[in-house]
């Protein structure tokens, strides 16, 4: 299998330059390594750009109604818990129209992978502000700014218990595929926020973290016992009461062993990094957050079936149906 093999006979009407195309590439370059067979691969999305994701895949899909594909897929996993199922949704469709089946989704732990493209803007319809945009944000919508405080979605997703919680770019295939691998290793629900440049509408909004010029400085990439160093190793995190700090490691007064070690195994260092959210003079964090092993949604599902059936037999739908308070109209 190739990348090919995962390629649609679809053409890609994304806009130019769009950041959705280095996704779709990274994703259909990762399928193969994978090894699981195309028929048992479902991608299912909302509504957005981002949404036509599905027609894409050469897999099974549902392009599904705003907001709505967290709860197509844990009716997918619940009824076929063997299919490898992923969520495409962007930062409207995920956390504005549907917002409330993410949180749902993450606090079961239903066994999928959902992927954020996240663009602080809505693109499909041409341009209005969303849910990650920042405070003053002027579009059509918010001609003088806009005053809504944005969402931070890694600290949503951890608020929601969350078992995998991780941030990439779409300007970083090679990191991006490390991330989205690991999410699929991750057996529960595993949310990975992909920075994506809408080069129409937003064009820029992530270019501090992204470019080769300012990204050093601008960004850290967290990796599970790792100290947190950035800037070619020039400075570091260091924890300070409940919050990190950035230190000179160039003046003798603190080296990287004194700054915090990343471990992603706890929530509360997890969340300390999220809330580095756009804090000017901070590094944008990257990497896997978090990761948790917990039972999940479909196999307890599975677990209270078998369960029941032991102890009831398989039923008899007929007499489900016309067992209690039913009656006929002649």
């Amino acid at each position: 299998m190739s990348r090919k093999d995962f390629e649609s006979d679809q053409d890609v009407r994304w806009c130019p330059g769009c950041g959705d195309y280095a996704i779709l590439a990274t994703v259909q370059r990762l399928m193969p390594e994978l090894g699981v067979d195309r028929e048992k691969i479902v991608f299912i999305s909302g509504i957005g750009c981002s949404s036509r994701f599905p027609y894409y895949m050469n897999t099974y899909g549902f392009h599904s109604i705003h907001g709505r594909a967290p709860a197509l897929a844990t009716g997918l996993k619940a009824s076929c818990p063997d299919l490898d199922v992923w969520i495409v949704t962007g930062d409207g469709d995920a956390l504005s129209i549907g917002g409330n089946h993410v949180i749902h989704l993450m606090r079961r732990n239903v066994n999928v992978q959902m992927l954020l493209f996240n663009n602080q803007i809505y693109g499909l319809t041409k341009g209005q502000y969303s849910p990650t945009s920042e405070l003053g944000k002027v579009t059509k919508s918010t001609p003088y700014g806009s005053l809504d405080h944005p969402f931070n979605p890694a600290a949503l997703a951890l608020g929601a218990d969350a078992t995998f919680v991780a941030r990439t770019m779409d300007r970083d295939p090679k990191h991006m595929k490390v991330i989205l691998k690991r999410a699929h290793a991750h057996r529960g629900a595993a949310f990975a926020e992909i920075y994506q440049n809408c080069n129409i509408f937003n064009d820029g909004a992530f270019f501090t973290y992204t470019e080769k010029e300012s990204k050093p400085e601008n960004t850290v990439f967290v990796q599970h016992g790792k100290p947190l160093v950035f800037d070619g190793g020039r400075k570091g995190l260091r924890l300070s009461g409940f919050s990190v700090e950035v230190v000179d490691l160039t003046n003798g007064q603190w080296s990287a062993s004194d700054c915090v070690v990343h471990d992603e195994t706890s929530r509360d260092l997890a969340s300390v990094l999220a809330r580095v959210f756009f804090k000017p003079g901070f590094p944008q964090p990257f990497g896997v957050f978090y990761a948790e092993q917990r039972p999940t949604y479909d196999d307890e599902i599975q677990k209270q079936m078998e369960l029941v059936m032991d102890q009831r037999g398989t039923g008899d739908m007929a007499a489900l149906l016309n067992a209690g308070d039913t009656w006929n109209i002649n």
